[in-house]
């Protein structure tokens, strides 16, 4: 069963657009379909969190952890994607909210191919991360905070952009220069900074497993 969505209109197209002469074609293949060959349910594990709090490293030991269970999973990665499809944008509010909203419809896209999807994002908005529930759907998007706090995250600082943001050389830096909103209802909060990645692995997968999402 398809997830409900809210109309086209109101999400899915910028204000911008036009669907003059543009028509959907539906495809011959049902989600069922792709859910029993993949044996699996598609969703999207959102991982929000500042940087440093170990979304990425979480992403990708779930995406090998699924792929030896015979899962499809796939990582979107808010560096990758700023090195390809949104490496047009930088880190205003504005662009900040059009980087998720792209995210969110690519993320989309996959599910509807039957793909478990983790998106790692700092996201900092809870308005964009709630755009990003409504273009994949409530029933799909597993919303799950990375919860180390700054103090560790900076402590950590595994890419060096702490000290850049408090040298004055990075602006927009969440945690430092930028707001970070936290969920107040995430379906799942992990904490890496009382958690090893294992543990951390095992909460995620566990809640997964419970969910039905995988077997």
């Amino acid at each position: 069963m398809q997830p409900t969505r809210e109309p086209l209109d109101a999400v899915r197209v910028p204000a911008r657009a036009t669907q003059i002469n543009v028509f959907r074609h539906p495809s011959h293949v049902l989600l069922e379909h792709r859910e029993r060959l993949l044996n699996q349910r598609p969703a999207t594990v959102w991982l929000t969190g500042l940087s440093g709090a170990g979304k990425s490293t979480l992403a990708y030991e779930m995406e090998r952890r699924l792929l030896g269970k015979g899962s499809l999973a796939f990582v979107l990665d808010g560096d990758n994607l700023r090195h390809h499809l949104n490496r047009d944008l930088g880190f205003t509010a504005q662009d900040r909210h059009e980087n998720i909203r792209r995210t969110a419809e690519v993320a989309s896209l996959m599910n509807d191919a039957g793909l478990i999807v983790f998106s790692a994002l700092i996201s900092p908005h809870r308005a964009d991360r709630a755009m990003a529930r409504a273009i994949i759907g409530d029933e799909r998007f597993v919303e799950v905070h990375v919860s180390a706090d700054l103090q560790v995250c900076e402590e950590r600082d595994p890419k060096g952009l702490y000290g850049r943001a408090r040298a004055g050389l990075i602006t927009h830096f969440t945690g430092i220069s930028a707001p970070y909103e936290a969920p107040e209802d995430p379906a799942l909060r992990i904490d890496t900074s009382q958690l090893d990645l294992h543990q951390s692995a095992d909460q995620l997968m566990s809640y997964l497993c419970e969910r039905g999402l995988v077997q």
